[in-house]
C-alpha cells in the first residue's frame, strides 16, 4: 500500500527527484520546490515539443483540454513488485539536481547520474538540472550529448521559466515513449506477473489459463499507459475490454485493477466536475473492486502475499472520494471496515498506511478523537521498531494528537485574546480556554498520551520535547501521579535540561504555579493624581492612582468597572506581588522569576526562590519603567528546571476557576494550604514621563508625637524632592478624624520655597493640640493606672493626616502645552501620627453662686448703655478679691459666681494648672461685659501624681439683655433648627434655643496646665462647664421680666459723674455706695425703680415692703417702727419695653438699725415668653415678680 492514494493516483506520472553530487541539502530543497510547483502539464503547452514518428495509439488525445499528472518522488522510492499490475507505481522518469559550484566536474556528475538512473529500469525518460554553472562549465564540450542540462545563473523568475521549459519537454518525451510502449505490447506478447501469480513449475491446463489471460492483462495495462498519457476515452475502451476478457478468465484481481482504472478514466472525462449520478456511479463500481479484490484471496498465499491490501486501498479511495459532512455515515462505515481489515494485514509497513490514512479522513471529517487514536497507533508502530529515525516520526505523529486529546503543547497553539473575558465570583463560567484543557474523563488518557510523547522524544534524542511533554504531565496531572512518579518526572526534567544549551526557552511551563496576587497601592508618598488643567484646584473630583475600587481618600462609585488604571513613572521602582504553589512532594528551586514585560519599557528585576514540598509563598517582583506608554505585563519569565518558560496569569486564572466549577482535578493553592485568593484583575497600566517625588520625615524624631490630652506643641516636618522634576504648584489640606487638632499649619513656608528644584528642601512648622479621649475608650479605660501606659490611644485611624497635592510644569520636555494632556501631579499623605495620653481627668464640677444684698445710699443704680464701646477703670483701692464679685445691674445686689473643677491626676507626672477668662464680646446684643480679657495672677495649683484637686472658675455676668421670644428664635435659627417658631415656649424648647449663649460662655473660659519644661496644653472642660450650667441655666442666662432698684431721692448727681464713680472695670454698674447718710427721725425721699428687660409693655401692680432685722414687716404691724408717706401697696402701672420708671416715697425711721427694703409685682395679662420664663402652665395663674433684698442702715438715736 501507498500513502496519498486515491483514485486519480492511476493517471499520475512518478518522477524520482535526485539530489547529484555533493549538492547542499538546502538548495536541493530550493531547487526541488521550484519543480513541485509543476505537477500539472497540459498537452496544448508540450505540443511543440511532440514529434509523431508514427500514428499514435492514443486516437482519441484531448490536445486542448487534456494534461499531464506527475507525482515527484523526492529521493526516489524502491520498485514495486506491483508494478506490472499498475503502471502508475513504476518510476517513468528521473531528474537529477546538481549544483554546480559545488560539483565543478560536469563529466563526473553525468557519470553519477547515469549510474542512479540504473536503479530504476522501468524510467522512460532521464534528465539531470545543473543550476547555476560557470563560464568554463558552460563551454565543457565532454557534456554535449548527455541528458545533462545546464541552467545558466538568472534571476528567479528565469530560471522558474526556464524549468518549466524542461518539465514541458519532459511530459513530450514521456508521451512518445508510452505511444513506443502501446504499439509494443499491442503487435507483441508481454508477460505480466504480479505476486500472486504462483511461482510453482505450471501445469498445461494453467498454462492455458495464463495465456487466456494475458490478453485481458495486457489490454488493462495499455488502459494504464493511456491514462497517464491523458486520454481518458482511449483509456476506457482498453478497459472495457480488459473487463470482458478478466471476467471470462476468472482474473478476478486484474478485472478489480481494470475496474479501477475505469472509474478514473470516468473522472478524468467528467474533467473535475461531479454530482450525485457521478457519486453513485463511482460508489457501485468501487464496491464491485472491493468484491472483487475479495473473491481474488488464494488460501495458499496467504502466508506469503495477499490482495487485501488493495482492497483496503480501494476502500480507502472510495472514503477518499465521498468524504464531507453529508457523507460523513457512509466514509465512517467504509473507515471502520479499513481498520478492521487492517488488524489481517501481514506487512507493517501497509498497517502504517492505513492507520495514517484512516486517521486523516477522520480529520477530515472533524473526527477529531477518532482521528488520534489512529495516529496513536501509527505512532506504536514507529515506537515497535528501535531507531531514532521512526522514534522521531513517532514523537511528530503523537504531537498531532495532543489537540484532540487537549495536551498540546503551548507552542503549538495560537494566541487567543482573552482580553474581553469577564467573569463573576458567583457564576458558572465555561471559558473556553477551560473547557478545552481541562477535562477530568479524559485524565487517564491524557496522562497516557504524554507519557508516550516523553518516551518517543527521549529516543529520538529530543531533550526540548521530552522536557516539554514532562513538564506538562507534572503540571496538569500532579494530583494522579504519585510521589516516586513526581521525582521521576523532576530527574526527567534536569536530565532533559542537560542535554539543552543555557537560556533554552520552552513554551510548556513546569512548576511553579504562579498566579498575580495584587498590585500594592502607591506608597503615601508617591499617589499619582490627574491634572485638571482649566481649575485652580486641578486635583479636585481625582482619585488616586491604583487598582483598588475604594480608597480612604475618595468616594468613588465602588461599583465601577473591574478594569482599574494604574499608572507608573519613568525611572521609580514598581512592585508586583505574585503568589507561588509547589504542590509535589519535591522541592522547587526558581533560579530566577521576573516580570514578562511584552510591551519592552520596564526593565524586570530577576529573584530567586526555593519552594519547599507542598507549599506557597508570596513574593514581590520589582522593575523599574524605562519609557512612556502603555505596560502589558501577562505574566511572569521563571527559570526552573534548567529551562527558561513563560507562566501567564490568566492560565493560572482559569485553572483555579476551572477547579471551583469541577472541570480541573485540583487547585494546586488550595492544596498548598495558601488562603483563597479574590481573582484579581489585570489593570491598565501606563508609564507617564518623570514627575516630581516629595519624601517627608518629621525632624528629630520617628514620625509619632505622644501627647498628653489638650496638650499643644509644635513639630517640624520636612520635605525634600527626591524626583528629577522641580515642584511648581502645591497645596495643603488637612484629611481624616481629629483635624481640629491640627490649629496652624505653616503652609507659606513651602509656597515661599517653589519651585523646589530636585534634592530641594523645606521644613513646615505644624501646631498640634492633642485631643480629649473618649470616655468609652477601652485603651484608655484599660490603661487606667498603669505607669508608662496610661491613656494611650492607638486605634488606627483616629490621627489626622496632612494632604499635600503637588505637581511639575505643565510641559514635559519642552514639548507644547496642550489641554487635553497634562502631566499627571501628585498627593503626598502624612499622617501626623499623634499618640495621646490620658491626662488631667474631672472627677465632678459643680456651680456655686452666692448674692450679697446692696445698699441703699445717696447714689442709685444706673444701667449700662448697649453701645457703650468704653471701658471702666477700677478703682485702685479696690481688694483684690473684690475683683470676683461684681453688682448684678438687673438684681441690684451683689453676686458671687464660681465653677469648681475637681480634677484627678493619674499620669507618672506633675501638673500646674492656671485659669484665664476671655471676656471678649463677639455680639453686643448677647452680654453687657466690654472687651476685655481677665488674667487671675493667683498661684497655679500643683497637681501630684494620683492626687486630687479644685480649681476655681470664676463666672462674671453673662446674662442675656433682653427676655424676648424673637431673640431666642434667632439664636435657634443659628444652631440649623427649623425658622417657623413653635408659638409654644416651654422650658425644654427654651434651653435647645439657649445652646449657643451656653457655648459662647463656655468658650471664654480657659483652664491651662504646664508639665515640666516642654509640655504645655489646655483642658478640654466644655462639657464638664456645660453640664454643671445645665441645670440653671435658667437662672445663671435668663434676665427677670422686672427689676428693682431703690435709691434716696434727694440726691442728684450729674450722669457723667455718676457713671466715672459707679461703673467697674468690666462695664458692670454699682447700684450703691457704702456710708450711712439716712438718719433717724428725719423724713427720708426714696425711689423705687422698676426695668421692664422685655420688648413688650408690662402692666403690673406694685407692692414696696420695709422689714427689720427680724424679718417683721416695721410698716403695717400694729408695732410699726417705720412711717411712710405715699403709696406703698397696689401701685397700679405700666412699664414701657427696655425702660424703666420709678415710683416716689418717703419713710421715716423712729428706730436706728439695719432695715431691708424689698419691692415686689404682679404682672397682669402675662404673655406666654413671661410664663415659660415663670415656669407657669396655666394661662389663669398670676405671675409674680420679687427683687432682691436693699440693706438700708439708719443711724441716730432712738
Amino acid at each position: 500500500m501507498e500513502p496519498d492514494a486515491s483514485i486519480e493516483t492511476s493517471s499520475m506520472i512518478r518522477v524520482a527527484v535526485l539530489p547529484i553530487a555533493d549538492i547542499p541539502p538546502l538548495l536541493f530543497r530550493d531547487y526541488a520546490a521550484m519543480l513541485l510547483r509543476h505537477p500539472t502539464i497540459s498537452l496544448n503547452s508540450i505540443s511543440s515539443f511532440y514529434t509523431e514518428h508514427q500514428k499514435s495509439p492514443f486516437a482519441h488525445q484531448p490536445w486542448e483540454s487534456g494534461s499531464l499528472r506527475f507525482k515527484f518522488m523526492l529521493g526516489g522510492s524502491p520498485p514495486s513488485p506491483w508494478e506490472d499490475f499498475q503502471s502508475n507505481r513504476k518510476i517513468l522518469a528521473v531528474i537529477g539536481i546538481c549544483h554546480c559550484p559545488s560539483a565543478p566536474d560536469l563529466r563526473s556528475v553525468a557519470d553519477q547520474f547515469a549510474a542512479a538512473c540504473k536503479s530504476y529500469s522501468s524510467s522512460l525518460v532521464q534528465r539531470c538540472f545543473a543550476f547555476r554553472p560557470g563560464d568554463s562549465q558552460l563551454e565543457e564540450e565532454s557534456i554535449k550529448g548527455s541528458n545533462l542540462i545546464l541552467f545558466p545563473p538568472a534571476d528567479r523568475q528565469t530560471q522558474e521559466f526556464h524549468l518549466q521549459t524542461m518539465v514541458q519537454d519532459i511530459g513530450a518525451s514521456l508521451l512518445m515513449e508510452f505511444e513506443k510502449w502501446v504499439l509494443q505490447a499491442e503487435s507483441g506478447g508481454t508477460i505480466l506477473k504480479t505476486p500472486l501469480d504462483s511461482q510453482a513449475s505450471l501445469s498445461s491446463e494453467e498454462v492455458i489459463k495464463a495465456k487466456k489471460r494475458r490478453l485481458g492483462r495486457a489490454q488493462k495495462t495499455i488502459g494504464d499507459y493511456c491514462l497517464l498519457a491523458g486520454s481518458p476515452v482511449d483509456a476506457n475502451a482498453h478497459y472495457s475490454t480488459a473487463l470482458e476478457l478478466t471476467r471470462l478468465t476468472a482474473d478476478f484481481f486484474w478485472y478489480s485493477g481494470a475496474l479501477e482504472g475505469s472509474v478514473c478514466a470516468l473522472l478524468m472525462d467528467r474533467m473535475g466536475q461531479r454530482d450525485a449520478v457521478l457519486e453513485d456511479e463511482v460508489r457501485f463500481r468501487y464496491n464491485n473492486v472491493i468484491l472483487h479484490y475479495r473473491k481474488s484471496f488464494i488460501q495458499d498465499n496467504a502466508q506469503r502475499v495477499s490482495p487485501l491490501s488493495f482492497e483496503l486501498e480501494a476502500t480507502l479511495k472510495l472514503a477518499r472520494f465521498l468524504c464531507r459532512r453529508e457523507l460523513a455515515k457512509d466514509v465512517l462505515e467504509l473507515l471502520t471496515a479499513t481498520a478492521d481489515g487492517a488488524a489481517s494485514l501481514i506487512d507493517a509497513s501497509d498497517k502504517l498506511v492505513v492507520y495514517v490514512e484512516t486517521a486523516r479522513l477522520f480529520g477530515e471529517l472533524g473526527y477529531h478523537r477518532k482521528a488520534a487514536f489512529f495516529s496513536r497507533q501509527v505512532a506504536q508502530l514507529y515506537l515497535q521498531q528501535d531507531n531514532k529515525l521512526a522514534a522521531i516520526s513517532a514523537m511528530q505523529v503523537l504531537a498531532m494528537t495532543t489537540k484532540a486529546y487537549r495536551v498540546q503543547s503551548r507552542t503549538s497553539t495560537e494566541p487567543s485574546n482573552d482580553a474581553g473575558q469577564t467573569h463573576t465570583d458567583g457564576g458558572k463560567v465555561h471559558h473556553h480556554s477551560i473547557v478545552s484543557l481541562f477535562e477530568s474523563q479524559w485524565s487517564t488518557l491524557q496522562m497516557v498520551v504524554l507519557r508516550e510523547i516523553l518516551l518517543s522524544a527521549v529516543r529520538a534524542g529530543d531533550p526540548l520535547a521530552a522536557w516539554s511533554a514532562a513538564a506538562r504531565l507534572l503540571r496538569s496531572y500532579y494530583p494522579l501521579i504519585t510521589p516516586a512518579g513526581q521525582n521521576g518526572l523532576a530527574s526527567a526534567l534536569m536530565n532533559s535540561a542537560e542535554r539543552l544549551p543555557l537560556g533554552t526557552r520552552c513554551g510548556d511551563p513546569a512548576l511553579p504555579f504562579v498566579r498575580l496576587h495584587s498590585f500594592p497601592l502607591h506608597s503615601s508618598q508617591m499617589d499619582i493624581i490627574k491634572r485638571n488643567g482649566a481649575r485652580e484646584d486641578w486635583w479636585a473630583g481625582t482619585a488616586p492612582s491604583g487598582p483598588f475600587i475604594y480608597t480612604p481618600f475618595s468616594k468613588g462609585d465602588l461599583n465601577q468597572s473591574n478594569k482599574q488604571e494604574l499608572t507608573w513613572v519613568v525611572g521609580e521602582p514598581v512592585q508586583v506581588l505574585v503568589e507561588l504553589a509547589n504542590p509535589c512532594g519535591f522541592e522547587v528551586m526558581v533560579d530566577s522569576i521576573y516580570l514578562c514585560v511584552h510591551s519592552g519599557n520596564l526593565d524586570a528585576f530577576p529573584l530567586s526562590v526555593s519552594l519547599p514540598p507542598n507549599s506557597s509563598k508570596t513574593i514581590t517582583l520589582s522593575g523599574i519603567p524605562t519609557k512612556e506608554g502603555p505596560v502589558s505585563i501577562p505574566g511572569c519569565i521563571v527559570h526552573c528546571f534548567g529551562v527558561i518558560t513563560e507562566h501567564f496569569f490568566k492560565e493560572v486564572d482559569n485553572l483555579i476557576i476551572g477547579a471551583t466549577q469541577g472541570l480541573v482535578l485540583s487547585d494546586p493553592f488550595r492544596s498548598c494550604g495558601a488562603a483563597k485568593l479574590k481573582n484579581a484583575h489585570l489593570p491598565s497600566i501606563s508609564v507617564v514621563a518623570p514627575l516630581p517625588l516629595l519624601v517627608s520625615h518629621v525632624v528629630g524624631g520617628d514620625g509619632s508625637v505622644m501627647l498628653y490630652e489638650g496638650e499643644i506643641r509644635d513639630v517640624s516636618i520636612s520635605l525634600a524632592n527626591a524626583g528629577t522634576v522641580p515642584v511648581e504648584q502645591a497645596h495643603i489640606s488637612l484629611s481624616g478624624k481629629n483635624q481640629d487638632s491640627v490649629v496652624i499649619v505653616a503652609s507659606e513656608d513651602l509656597k515661599s520655597a517653589l519651585p523646589l528644584k530636585p534634592g530641594a528642601e523645606v521644613t513646615i512648622r505644624v501646631t498640634l493640640k492633642a485631643w480629649q479621649l473618649s470616655k468609652v475608650d477601652p485603651d484608655a479605660a484599660g490603661s487606667k493606672g498603669v505607669p508608662g501606659t496610661s491613656g494611650r490611644q492607638v486605634r488606627d485611624g483616629s490621627s489626622p493626616m496632612l494632604l499635600i497635592h503637588y505637581a511639575g510644569p505643565l510641559t514635559n520636555s519642552g514639548e507644547p502645552q496642550t489641554a487635553a494632556v497634562l502631566p499627571p501631579g501628585r498627593r503626598l499623605v502624612i499622617p501626623l501620627n499623634i499618640c495621646v495620653l490620658q491626662g488631667l481627668s474631672f472627677v465632678k464640677a459643680r456651680l456655686l453662686s452666692m448674692e450679697i444684698p446692696a445698699r441703699v445710699g445717696e447714689t442709685y443704680t444706673k444701667l449700662a448703655q448697649f453701645e457703650s464701646d468704653g471701658t471702666d477703670q477700677t478703682n485702685s483701692t479696690e481688694r483684690q478679691t473684690d475683683r470676683f464679685m461684681k453688682i448684678d445691674p438687673y438684681r441690684g445686689s451683689w453676686g458671687l459666681r464660681l465653677l469648681e473643677l475637681e480634677l484627678f491626676n493619674p499620669t507618672d507626672v506633675v501638673f500646674e494648672t492656671s485659669v484665664s477668662v476671655d471676656t471678649e464680646n463677639p455680639s453686643n446684643k448677647e452680654s453687657f461685659s466690654h472687651n476685655t480679657s481677665a488674667e487671675f495672677g493667683d498661684p497655679k495649683t500643683r497637681i501630684d501624681r494620683d492626687y486630687t484637686a479644685r480649681v476655681l472658675i470664676p463666672l462674671e455676668n453673662f446674662k442675656l439683655p433682653i427676655l424676648d421670644g424673637t431673640f431666642l428664635v434667632n439664636g435657634s435659627q443659628n444652631n440649623g433648627s427649623s425658622g417657623v417658631r413653635n408659638s409654644s415656649f416651654s422650658e425644654k424648647n427654651i434651653k435647645a434655643e439657649l445652646n449657643a449663649s451656653i457655648k459662647n460662655l463656655i468658650s471664654r473660659i480657659k483652664v491651662r496646665w504646664q508639665s515640666g519644661r516642654n509640655s504645655s496644653g489646655e483642658l478640654d472642660i466644655k462639657d464638664a462647664i456645660q453640664t454643671a450650667l445645665q441645670a440653671s441655666v435658667m437662672d445663671v442666662l435668663l434676665p427677670d421680666p422686672l427689676t428693682f432698684g431703690f435709691r434716696l431721692a434727694k440726691i442728684s448727681i450729674d450722669h457723667s459723674a455718676e457713671q466715672n464713680s459707679l461703673e467697674r472695670a468690666d462695664g458692670e454698674v454699682n447700684s450703691c455706695v457704702s456710708g450711712d447718710s439716712i438718719i433717724a427721725h428725719e423724713m427720708t425721699a426714696m425711689e423705687v425703680l422698676v426695668r421692664n428687660n422685655t420688648k413688650e409693655t408690662i402692666r403690673i401692680t406694685l407692692s414696696i415692703a420695709c422689714k427689720d432685722v427680724a424679718g417683721e414687716n416695721c410698716i403695717e404691724a400694729d408695732n410699726a417702727t417705720v412711717l411712710w408717706e405715699g403709696v406703698l401697696t397696689g401701685i397700679t402701672m405700666e412699664v414701657p419695653p427696655l425702660e424703666e420708671i420709678k415710683q416716689t416715697f418717703s419713710l421715716y425711721f423712729l428706730i436706728p438699725g439695719e432695715y431691708t427694703m424689698l419691692a415686689a409685682a404682679v404682672i397682669e395679662d402675662a404673655n406666654k415668653v413671661l410664663r415659660a420664663r415663670a415656669r407657669s402652665s396655666s394661662s389663669d395663674e398670676p405671675i409674680f415678680c420679687r427683687g432682691p433684698p436693699f440693706h438700708v442702715r439708719v443711724s441716730g438715736t432712738a
